[in-house]
C-alpha cells in the first residue's frame, strides 16, 4: 500500500478566516455571538477568538436560517433553541441538493458544448 499524508486540519480558525468562509465581515460575527449563546469561541490570552470547527457549525447554521432564509434573529435563535437538530439537518439537506444541482448543471453545459 502506498504511504498516504492525512490531511493537516486546523484546530482553531481566527475571526478573519470565519468571515471570509461566510463572505460577511467580522463585526457581524461578534454581533452573531452576542445574540446566539451557543456560539462561545475560546479566546487566548491577548482575547483573540479561536474558533473551533464546532463553533464553524454552528455559524453556519446560524448563517443558514439569517442570510438564507430571511429569518429574523429572534426567530433564529428560537429555532436554534428549540429545533438544533432539525434546523441543522435541514441545512445539510439544503447544502446537498445544491451540490447536485451544480453537478447535473456541469453536465447539462458539457453536453451543451458536444452537441
Amino acid at each position: 500500500m502506498p504511504y498516504k499524508e492525512k490531511e493537516i486540519e486546523k484546530q482553531y480558525y481566527t475571526i478573519g478566516e470565519v468571515a471570509t468562509m461566510f463572505d460577511v465581515a467580522p463585526s457581524l460575527i461578534r454581533f452573531w455571538e452576542t445574540e446566539f449563546e451557543q456560539l462561545k469561541p475560546k479566546k487566548n490570552k491577548k482575547g483573540n477568538r479561536q474558533y473551533t470547527q464546532k463553533d464553524i457549525e454552528t455559524l453556519r447554521t446560524v448563517y443558514h436560517l439569517v442570510k438564507e432564509r430571511g429569518y429574523t434573529i429572534q426567530g433564529a435563535r428560537d429555532v436554534m433553541k428549540n429545533k438544533p437538530v432539525q434546523a441543522k439537518d435541514k441545512m445539510e439537506i439544503v447544502e446537498s441538493l445544491e451540490k447536485v444541482k451544480a453537478f447535473l448543471q456541469g453536465i447539462k453545459e458539457q453536453l451543451n458544448t458536444k452537441a
